[in-house]
Order: structure tokens, then sequence, then C-alpha cells
């Protein structure tokens, strides 16, 4: 199977106006603190944002979707089967509702579960003056 690599590098660089928006509040870990990354290979597709920690996907639906409505479902079954959530927004949704649609991904994230080994009290403040990446 080739490489989505470049296909990913290209979707970024080429941008709809509703990706861009969900971006700006995706981006730099500004929707609780989480890392999301855009248009990610999983598998053998290329999907919108991920949110690897959660292990969620957000997909955005433009017009032409309403006619590929099998082949999203396919892709949706293929990316659950890999471990994800699979949120669909509508373009127009995103572009004329944009926190009602970033609500929605709130309402939906997964809780991450906390490091199989924490720091004992007292350690956790030491860490983070440290620098330490496990505080």
């Amino acid at each position: 199977m080739a490489s989505r690599v470049p296909i990913a590098r290209k979707l970024r660089r080429n941008q709809t106006d509703a990706e861009r928006k969900l971006w700006f509040r995706l981006r730099d870990r500004r929707l609780n603190g989480l890392k999301f990354r855009r248009q990610m290979p999983i598998a053998s597709y290329v999907v919108d944002f991920c949110c690897e920690a959660s292990r969620l996907i957000i997909e955005l639906d433009g017009g032409q979707h309403a006619e590929r409505n099998e082949e999203d479902t396919k892709r949706t079954a293929a990316l659950e089967a890999q471990g994800y959530l699979v949120l669909r927004f509508w373009n127009n949704d995103v572009l004329r509702n944009i926190d009602g649609v970033v609500e929605s991904i709130v309402n939906t994230l997964r809780p991450v579960p906390p490091h199989p080994n924490p720091l004992p009290n007292g350690e956790r403040e030491q860490a983070a003056t440290r620098g330490d990446s496990n505080a």
C-alpha cells in the first residue's frame, strides 16, 4: 500500500474554509489541552482531524459527500475497527455554528485515563519545576 503522507501534506496545504475554522479551535491544545492533528493518515485513509489520546476522529463533510454515503459508512466502520470514534459534521455547520460544533466535540471526548505510574504526593511539583514530562 502506498504511503498516504504525500496526500495528507497536500490536503494540509489546501484546507477548506470549514477545516481552517475548526483547526483554529483545535490546534495548539486549545480544546481541553488535547493534541489534535489534521489530515492524518490512519490505515488506508487520511482523516480530517484526530486526537489520538481520546481515539477521536473528526470528519467534515461538504456537499460532495451527499452521494458518498456508502463509502463514508465503510470508511467509518474501518476507522472504528481501529478503535476510533468518528464524529461527522457538515461544513455548513462548522461555518455557521462553530461554537455548537466545538461543544459537541467536548461533550463526546473520552476522558484520558490517568498515567499508570503517577508520581507520589510532593514529587509532582518537584518534577514540574525540573521540567520532567511525566509531571
